[in-house]
């Protein structure tokens, strides 16, 4: 077990990619602390099963953008656990309207909780992290971050490519003692991408080398990597997991 005896925070985890990141990090033998904002019920159930399956976890609601609650989250985290060695900032949201439709509010609220959120976070789980001697934080961008632009979604674009600059700020102001990495996914089977058109889904396909969209798993899989000692050496750096692209 890669993960024995460390204790991970993982904001947005009641379900989808999260979901997977917790239980894959808790199969690796750590302590899983479960973030959600709205889905309080999916939350305790996954602490269930991680609890069930051998490991330990606790949840806990926090809005990543309001900074006195992520605080207070840190502050918990510590009380049960009593360090946090991995940060997985993975919360976000999304808004799928026209660029001219969108308004200034779903905007702001897009990059408050992805990419201020990821900042705060940051911020204070490295104060912990810096207490213990050194730590890994690994931030979920997008490859639409990086050459998959779609104007229906601007805000959210322009959010994963922040958290890419923000990833290698962070890599440098807390190096050597904390590495700072981010995964680029490209399209995941997750409820976030379930009911776009079928006509779309297939096109989508056919540009991608692997011609299918990634598994959830798949992605915690490259989080798991980055999370361990084995990327001990890696750092301000960004993985892209997207089956390859045209």
């Amino acid at each position: 077990m890669i993960l024995k005896n460390k204790v991970a925070i993982i904001t947005g985890s009641s379900r989808g990619i999260g979901k997977e990141i917790a239980l894959l990090f808790a199969k690796e033998g750590a302590k899983v602390v479960v973030n959600y904002n709205t889905s309080k019920q999916e939350a305790y159930n996954l602490v269930e099963e991680i609890k069930k399956n051998g490991s330990d976890a606790i949840a806990i609601k926090c809005d990543v953008s309001k900074e006195n609650e992520v605080e207070n989250m840190l502050n918990e985290a510590v009380t049960a656990f009593g360090q946090i060695n991995i940060l997985v900032n993975n919360a976000g949201i999304v808004f799928d309207t026209p660029l001219l439709e969108r308004t200034t509010e779903q905007f702001r609220d897009t990059l408050d909780t992805n990419l201020v959120g990821n900042f705060i976070c940051s911020k204070y789980a490295s104060k912990q992290m810096l207490k213990n001697g050194g730590g890994k934080i690994v931030n979920i961008s997008s490859t639409n971050a990086i050459n998959c632009y779609s104007p229906d979604a601007a805000d959210y674009d322009a959010s994963k490519a922040g958290i890419i600059t923000l990833t290698k700020d962070f890599a440098k102001e807390l190096a050597p003692t904390i590495q700072v990495n981010a995964i680029a996914p490209g399209w995941v089977n997750t409820d976030m991408n379930k009911d776009l058109p079928v006509e779309f889904i297939e096109k989508e396909k056919q540009e991608i080398y692997l011609k299918r969209f990634a598994e959830p798993e798949e992605i915690a899989k490259a989080v798991l990597f980055l999370a361990s000692e084995n990327a001990n050496y890696i750092t301000g750096s960004v993985l892209v997991v997207d089956g390859g692209h045209n």
